[in-house]
């Protein structure tokens, strides 16, 4: 009989933090010479790994083969490279079609992990459109008279080496990328058969040496149970979709596919980084009684819902949800959220060859404006660049040799006029329907606020030339402190903004020069840097001696590990998404803001991040 799974609502007292393990090296290395010992025998054996995605699960092993190809090449006569040209061109289009149904099921995500494999797949479809890889192809078949699957894969080669040779670690890690399209493709022309997870029995654990964020996507929480891995990082894309969707994960873990097989009892505990296999009778009786106390805080949660995000001494704190995708304004609500907080527009342009006109635009956000009742609504403008491609923007973003530092979010959007003024007339004629705020990505100075809200006057004029209904006022436009730059120059920011959102997650990856999707350097990813907290102290202190809003809609919004930081720091709007929200409501109604005000001050006086966790954690703890 399988254990259903239990989401951990909150953090467990004493779990290493993502990213940490929570047991020593020697000890991992004790676990494994006994798992190599016993595993001939049936015995129990424990893995550890990075804890990843909070709950435990029980049930049974599911290995996921590798999805390695052998690609052999041979010579096609010259008469039937045609032929040859034909399959290659069907297996794109059938790579296409396989991509874009996944898309339609990120729809069914919700939050954080929509937006994670939203971005992911649109850079794949991308690359399916390449010019570059079609006709490298395409050339390779002309000329070396190849069969279609060595072809794809030679031109796979060389682009990604291309990519793993570059200095920069963002590039590189596009490398693998590159690599997962080309296996399609071959897989495909090859005929292989794609194995999902309908058909596997309810409460399975898939064990596999490494998931990737599509496949991810086609996990159902009703049917797995969790999974652990042997590669993977506690910030890459795989992580943050199984934090989004609730399955307990373990990553990172060595020697785990040799040492289970398929049927056999696993434990994943994805709070602490632990995999039992055919675990005692004794564990297994310990994880179902934590399995129940989970179950229990669950359902104590859901009864916070109504209730308000009141710290002890009486300081109320504004919770809101970020959303991906019009059908998650159900989700906000029922959460509790008091409003959105971010609202990210990108879905209008994913997955599509045109542009999104000015109606369709507004359709769209108008359902979401009315299906918040009245509750504010923060739209973020277009932030399409760098890991987030659209197709139906090519033309207009062009080739950059580092996208996460060339012409993306507001700058695209002050470049391409016509862009911006649809989206912005869009909105403008949402605002009619409840309140609503515009958000600015990736500000760096204030002439960028300036441009925005002279191009926000203007299409107001046209829309009234127009008699289209409009709010009796502009909205109020905000920047989101997301680099160095704009939190170093907070205080000029505040003289043009009407609010701060505090975006964390491209913050710490800027301010530390990070990219949380390279496996290499992920584990430096740490938003307790220091320099991480300085750069929010700054733009927290600017907004509130201009006396406007401040708020962080970042991951570690959605923490409750944080939320005593960021109070204490003088926030008190967060935004995250929906499914954190009674957490961190938790979180809130248990603290004294005297105490965290306290608290925050001497984190600040550290220079250690260490140290950083350590009196944050003994405060929570």
């Amino acid at each position: 009989m399988n254990d259903r799974t239990a989401r951990t609502p909150a953090t467990t007292k004493g779990a290493p933090r993502h990213g940490e393990v929570k047991l020593n090296e020697d000890q991992d290395t004790a676990d494994r010479v006994a798992a190599e010992r016993h595993a001939a025998q049936g015995a129990e054996r424990v893995f550890h790994g990075l804890g990843v995605s909070p709950g435990v699960s029980i049930g049974p092993a599911h290995l996921r083969e590798s999805r390695d190809l052998q690609v052999l090449e041979y010579q096609i006569p010259a008469r039937a490279v045609g032929e040859e040209r034909e399959r290659f061109d069907r297996a794109v289009k059938k790579a296409r079609r396989q991509l874009g149904k996944i898309r339609s099921k990120a729809g069914n995500l919700h939050g954080t992990a929509a937006e994670e494999l939203g971005y992911l797949l649109d850079a794949h479809l991308q690359m399916l459109h390449s010019r570059s890889l079609l006709d490298g192809v395409v050339k390779r078949l002309d000329e070396q008279h190849i069969n279609a699957e060595a072809a794809v894969m030679a031109e796979i080669d060389r682009i990604a080496e291309g990519f793993a040779e570059m200095d920069d670690s963002y590039l590189k890690a596009r490398a693998q990328e590159i690599r997962e399209v080309g296996l399609r493709i071959v897989r495909n022309l090859m005929d292989a058969p794609y194995r999902g997870f309908d058909r596997l029995e309810e409460g399975s654990i898939i064990i596999a040496e490494e998931i990737s964020p599509a496949d991810t996507a086609l996990m159902d929480p009703r049917r797995i149970g969790g999974f652990a891995t042997v590669l993977g990082g506690a910030e890459g894309h795989t992580a943050i979709m199984a934090r989004s969707l609730g399955l307990p994960a373990v990553l990172g873990v060595a020697d785990l596919m040799g040492q289970v097989k398929t049927g056999e009892t696993v434990i994943v505990d994805g709070s602490n980084g632990v995999v039992v296999v055919n675990p005692s009778d004794e564990r297994l009786a310990s994880y179902r009684r934590r399995m129940r106390e989970i179950e229990r805080e669950a359902r104590a949660l859901k009864r916070l819902r109504d209730l308000p995000a009141d710290t002890r001494d009486g300081v109320r704190v504004t919770l809101q949800a970020n959303l991906e995708l019009p059908p998650e304004v159900g989700q906000a609500v029922a959460a509790g959220a008091s409003g959105i907080g971010l609202l990210r527009t990108e879905f209008l342009y994913m997955n599509r060859e045109d542009l999104p006109g000015e109606d369709e635009q507004y359709e769209a956000l108008r359902s979401i404006v009315e299906g918040m009742g009245g509750r504010p609504v923060t739209i973020r403008t277009l932030d399409i660049g760098g890991e987030k491609l659209a197709w139906s923007l090519g033309a207009h973003m062009g080739e950059s040799a580092n996208p996460a530092l060339g012409l993306r979010a507001i700058r695209l959007s002050l470049k391409e006029r016509k862009l911006l003024d649809t989206q912005l007339a869009a909105i403008l004629r949402a605002a009619a329907h409840g309140p609503v705020r515009v958000l600015l990505p990736l500000v760096t100075s204030t002439g960028e606020l300036q441009e925005t809200r002279r191009a926000l006057a203007e299409v107001y004029g046209e829309l009234q030339r127009r008699r289209v209904p409009l709010p009796e006022e502009l909205p109020p436009v905000g920047a989101m402190i997301e680099v160095p730059g704009a939190a170093l120059s907070a205080d000029a920011l505040a003289g043009t903004s009407d609010f701060f959102a505090i975006g964390t997650n491209d913050l710490t990856m800027y301010t530390l020069a990070i990219d949380r999707a390279e496996e290499r350097v992920a584990h430096l990813y740490n938003p307790l840097h220091p320099a991480v907290l300085r750069l929010i102290q700054f733009a927290v202190e600017a907004a509130l001696r201009a006396r406007i809003p401040v708020s962080v809609c970042g991951e570690m919004a959605g923490d409750p590990r944080y939320t005593p930081l960021f109070l204490g720091l003088g926030i008190k709007e967060l935004s995250m998404a929906p499914n954190s929200l009674p957490r961190v409501k938790q979180r809130i109604r248990q603290i004294d803001m005297t105490a965290a005000t306290h608290r925050a001050q001497a984190i600040m006086d550290q220079r250690d991040s260490g140290r950083i966790a350590a009196l944050l954690d003994d405060f929570n703890g």
